[in-house]
Parts: structure tokens; C-alpha cells; sequence
């Protein structure tokens, strides 16, 4: 999932630096499961986000701001309403990028529901900022934009 590293300043807490950073891009995604404990999964998104933290979608519609609250409520009605079920998001191979006390995650994500019993999928790139606080790595923003019949991502064959 997390394919490359690149850590500027050469810090030799680079690699717990990188985990933790991991950790919090598995926590984002985690969070988007229907299913039991769906509303503490979406209630992590507090604690592992900054207060003012900033989540943007573009997916070919007018962009669309969304703060920590206005973000998870809209997401809690989905996944709990009934009419999605199965919903499921998950990161794919991505970069990892630290300097200092931020550092930023790029990478491909994939996801699949049912509405009416009909699996539907949608593929994506999302962008994901992190500073480092008092109480460890956070995250400050994130971006998405879905695939669609004008953008579409790359698909890179694997060595082997």
C-alpha cells in the first residue's frame, strides 16, 4: 500500500515518522466500512484530524469544502441509513513524503458498495497533509478526486 518513502531531511526517526503516518492514512480510510462500529470508526476521524482540519472533494463537480463535523455527519447518515450497504474504502499503493514536522501522502484508493443489492466500485487519487503535534502525527487535510470518464487513473503493471 505504501510503495515509496522519501524523507528530506534525512531524520533517523524516519521510520517511526513513516509508520505512524501509515497509521493515520489506514485510520482515514478504516473509517468509510458500513458494518458494527461504524460511528466510533468516523469518530476516530476527531481524534486522528487537527481542530480546522480541511477534507476537500473535486470528482468533476464544483469543489466542495468540508471541515472535521460537516465532513463525518453526511458519511455517518450513509453508511448507517440502510440504502448503501458493504460500502468499503481502501488505500492502494501510495508515496510517503516527511520533512521535518509535515509530511504528505499521495496514492491510488479503491471502494465498493451496494445500493439495492447491485455492487457498484469507484476508483480514486487521494492527497493526504499531516503536521506533527504535541500529541504525534495528525491529519491537516485531505483531497480527493473520483475516476470518471475524462479522468482515469494510470494502471501500472506489476514486476514479476
Amino acid at each position: 500500500m505504501f510503495s515509496t518513502m522519501t524523507t528530506i531531511d534525512g531524520d533517523a526517526t524516519a521510520l517511526s515518522d513513516r509508520t505512524a503516518v501509515e497509521d493515520l492514512v489506514r485510520g482515514f480510510f478504516s473509517a468509510f466500512t458500513s458494518g458494527p462500529d461504524v460511528a466510533a470508526r468516523l469518530d476516530e476521524l476527531r481524534r486522528i484530524m487537527i481542530p480546522g482540519a480541511t477534507v476537500v472533494r473535486t470528482c468533476g463537480m464544483p469543489v466542495e469544502v468540508y471541515d472535521v463535523e460537516s465532513f463525518i455527519a453526511p458519511r455517518l447518515a450513509l453508511l448507517t441509513g440502510g440504502e448503501v450497504t458493504d460500502f468499503e474504502e481502501w488505500p492502494e499503493p501510495g508515496r510517503v513524503e516527511i520533512f521535518g514536522d509535515i509530511a504528505q501522502w499521495w496514492g491510488a484508493y479503491g471502494k465498493r458498495w451496494r445500493v439495492d443489492g447491485e455492487l457498484h466500485t469507484g476508483r480514486g487519487m487521494k492527497t493526504m497533509s499531516f503536521v506533527r503535534t504535541a500529541e504525534g502525527w495528525r491529519i491537516s487535510s485531505a483531497a480527493w478526486d473520483d475516476e470518471r470518464e475524462s479522468v482515469r487513473r494510470a494502471v501500472r503493471a506489476s514486476a514479476g
